[in-house]
């Protein structure tokens, strides 16, 4: 019994029903599938690219809901990794340490951390005693006030997981 293509879609680029689409043959098996365009593609193995067309894809609709994309993890760049990865290494934190420790600008940082507030991969800190920069200051708590700390939802992890998961596949 000939066994069924997995189609998967890439993450990096989000392919659409109307895209231009290439599909890619990974070593367990599976199709990830990128736009024509993608800048990923560029750096594939040519002898595992395939002609695929969104006929085939929907005939076989296979993914399950753990390969289902999140909508919201499309709307994250390579930045906003970043800041939720400083936040699973360093714990609960505001934006201008983000900023000093990333080198992005002030206002970016305060843009990207209300940016994954607002999606769900980030929550603010309500006042309270927090342990200050967990992995840098050793055994040091503090009532913070003047500041909006934020610290990483499961969601968050979710999102680095798939970030981390992404690149891998590449």
């Amino acid at each position: 019994m000939p066994q069924e293509l997995t189609y998967n879609l890439a993450k990096c680029c989000s392919p659409q029903d109307r895209d231009s689409i290439v599909g890619y043959f990974k070593a367990d098996g599976t199709i990830t599938v990128h736009r024509i365009d993608c800048e990923s593609v560029r750096h594939l193995r040519r002898e595992r690219l395939l002609d695929v067309t969104w006929q085939e894809i929907h005939a076989t609709k296979k993914q399950t809901d753990s390969e289902e994309i999140d909508p919201a993890f499309n709307q994250l760049d390579e930045t906003d990794y970043l800041i939720l990865k400083h936040h699973q290494e360093f714990g609960v934190d505001y934006s201008k340490i983000v900023s000093d420790m990333l080198g992005i600008p002030m206002e970016d940082a305060h843009k990207r951390h209300r940016k994954l507030r607002e999606l769900g991969g980030l929550k603010r800190v309500e006042k309270r005693m927090i342990q200050y920069r967990k992995n840098i200051v050793k055994g040091k708590w503090i009532k913070h006030r003047n500041h909006t700390y934020y610290e990483l939802t499961l969601k968050g992890e979710d999102w680095i997981s798939q970030f981390e998961k992404m690149q891998l596949d590449q």
